[in-house]
């Protein structure tokens, strides 16, 4: 099937795809530096200078500028809104690029000079608040998306001033609670911004690669709020000293993802589409991974499994075969998409164009996505048997798939 001409927007193709060939960049750099910290991760040592280099290269070089970029292009489309100010939309990406840049390098290299690259950032994420806020007040039709993607975007907002307040006690010191402000950062971060992200683009891009329709979304809004509820319930229980605080969160938490994958389900099964494309199946298996870890959170948290090393993987986990599998799934589907949008929807009738199954490679990405989850499983594997070659070899499996991802993405743009 071929997108169809007037879908096409007002919106620079360069601004989306500055953000996503960037974050692409990241990702390939994030995991060759977790490559050679093998050693380290081994030993249960997540708290050292190359591990937070090759987190925030990962989480904010590539999650979060893709998650950028793709809105800088889903929003004006999902909701029929121009954004509000593309030049102001390209000085934001160089502010955010350069600032996540400095501080991802200094976190590695000198993370009490972390902060300056922090203050960067955090002037960049500001930039793309403001733009969205701006643009999302033109939206006249508020659906549940549309709320989705505010509650993300709140979350964005306080992870970004939580990270800014750990790199300022990095500099300088004198703020009490780090370890608190660090797990509120982690979790309005990852479980706030990108899964509520996740969640409310989910709603249109499942029915528009799945072609389906007639279905209800009945489960969305008390998937956000129960989700919301959660997140609340587990921050609450960084700061006081109340045990059952976590187990409440991590149930609503459990609640809320559970509803959302039961509509997806049913999104599925209104499908016309029989035949799923391959990148796409794999962006529908990290929501179903994305579920069991939120299950087995909610089982350790019921029977008190509180070591930290367990709890360090599993949030590897719920980052990689969640968020970043999500992430790596939809955009193998997306980027082809805008660029057939941009290129080609104003040839149709005119001259023979390329469909857009011709201008990705479905079959590497089966061998990609195989390997991606042999890597994860792989990794687990050797962490299990604290085995260092294992972990080496699975790690370069990572990073070699991520390269070999990364450039097959950015060849779709000299086509």
């Amino acid at each position: 099937m071929m997108p169809r001409a007037d879908m096409k927007t007002d919106t620079n193709i360069t601004l989306p795809l500055s953000f996503i060939v960037y974050g692409l960049i990241a990702l390939i750099l994030s995991q060759f530096i977790l490559f050679f910290s093998s050693s380290s991760l081994l030993s249960g040592q997540f708290r050292i200078p190359e591990i937070w280099m090759s987190a925030h290269f990962l989480l904010l070089g590539f999650a979060l500028m893709v998650a950028m970029g793709a809105m800088y292009q889903l929003v004006p489309v999902a909701f029929l809104v121009q954004i509000w100010n593309e030049k102001f939309g390209f000085v934001q990406f160089f502010m955010t690029a350069f600032g996540i840049l400095f501080l991802s390098a200094m976190l590695g290299i000198k993370p009490n000079f972390a902060v300056y690259g922090g203050i960067l950032t955090v002037i960049g994420v500001f930039m793309f608040l403001l733009q969205m806020e701006r643009t999302m007040k033109k939206v006249e039709k508020k659906s549940m998306m549309y709320y989705f993607v505010i509650a993300s975007l709140s979350f964005l907002l306080l992870a970004i001033l939580a990270g800014f307040l750990l790199v300022w006690n990095f500099a300088f010191g004198g703020i009490p609670n780090h370890e608190a402000i660090l797990y509120t950062h982690m979790t309005f971060g990852v479980a706030g911004w990108f899964t509520l992200l996740i969640f409310g683009f989910s709603y249109k891009l499942v029915p528009m690669f799945s072609l389906s329709h007639g279905f209800s979304m009945k489960r969305a809004k008390p998937s956000l709020i129960i989700y919301i509820a959660g997140l609340s319930f587990l921050v609450a229980s960084f700061w006081l000293p109340v045990s059952f605080l976590d187990i409440l969160g991590w149930m609503l938490l459990w609640a809320g993802f559970g509803l959302f994958v039961l509509d997806i389900k049913e999104i599925l099964q209104k499908r016309v589409k029989k035949k799923l494309d391959k990148p796409f199946i794999f962006s529908l298996i990290a929501i179903g991974s994305g579920f069991l870890i939120h299950t087995i959170a909610l089982g350790f948290s019921l029977f008190a499994v509180h070591h930290r090393d367990i709890w360090s993987w599993l949030i590897f986990l719920y980052i990689m075969i969640w968020i970043i599998f999500s992430i790596i799934g939809y955009l193998y589907k997306i980027v082809p998409f805008l660029w057939w949008t941009h290129k080609y929807a104003d040839r149709i009738g005119k001259e023979k164009v390329p469909t857009l199954k011709e201008m990705m490679n479905e079959k590497l990405s089966i061998y990609l996505f195989i390997l991606f989850s042999v890597a994860i499983i792989g990794i687990i594997i050797s962490f299990s048997f604290a085995s260092g070659k294992l972990l080496f070899i699975f790690l370069g499996i990572l990073a070699f798939t991520s390269l070999v991802y990364g450039m097959s993405i950015i060849k779709v743009l000299v086509q």
